[in-house]
């Protein structure tokens, strides 16, 4: 049965000790650990991702080659920059990961005929077949995580998580400049 979201719990009633007079510890002007979104994000990423490796890994795939050959097969050819961007992978990694997918025949890399200094990526027929393999155990995965989490929430997850990526799409302002940062 899918679970609603529920409102954020309020915040911690528990009376803290007054700090010694004049410090605030940094636990004490610090919001509590499991409210951070760093770590809220990456627990819900580190949960998703576990339902969908033993489906890769039974094909021999990482989550990171099966991101590159999904973004190659939605829009291709790309460089490497355009791919590692697309994937959200560092650029040196996006090389290792397509050295092994080259090897196993699922891309192919090729210079750009407009700008030698380019190289761009394609999924191969190979890799265009081995997504067809996969794609109904990725959808099968996909509609688990609907039964567990609901159609709804998950549409409602999707929204967010998109106008939270939009709303901090500019860089932050530099260190020192928000109320609260102080340079040493």
């Amino acid at each position: 049965m899918p679970k609603s979201i529920k409102p954020s719990p309020t915040p911690d009633p528990r009376p803290r000790k007054p700090p010694a007079e004049g410090a605030i510890t940094a636990a004490q002007s610090m919001r509590r650990f499991g409210r951070s979104l760093p770590m809220s994000l990456l627990k819900a990423h580190e949960a998703v991702l576990s339902t969908f490796v033993p489906h890769l890994r039974a094909h021999d795939l990482s989550t990171q080659q099966w991101r590159v050959m999904r973004a190659l097969a939605e829009k291709e050819p790309q460089d490497i920059s355009e791919l590692a961007r697309a994937c959200s992978l560092l650029r040196p990694s996006v090389s290792r990961i397509l050295q092994n997918l080259e090897t196993r025949g699922i891309a192919v890399r090729q210079p750009c005929a407009r700008d030698s200094r380019r190289t761009l990526v394609s999924i191969t027929a190979h890799g265009r077949e081995l997504i067809a393999r996969l794609a109904p155990e990725s959808e099968a995965r996909y509609q688990y995580i609907e039964a567990q989490f609901g159609r709804e929430n998950l549409e409602l997850l999707y929204t967010l998580l998109n106008q939270l990526s939009e709303s901090l799409d500019q860089p932050p302002p530099p260190f020192g400049s928000l109320t609260g940062e102080q340079q040493s």
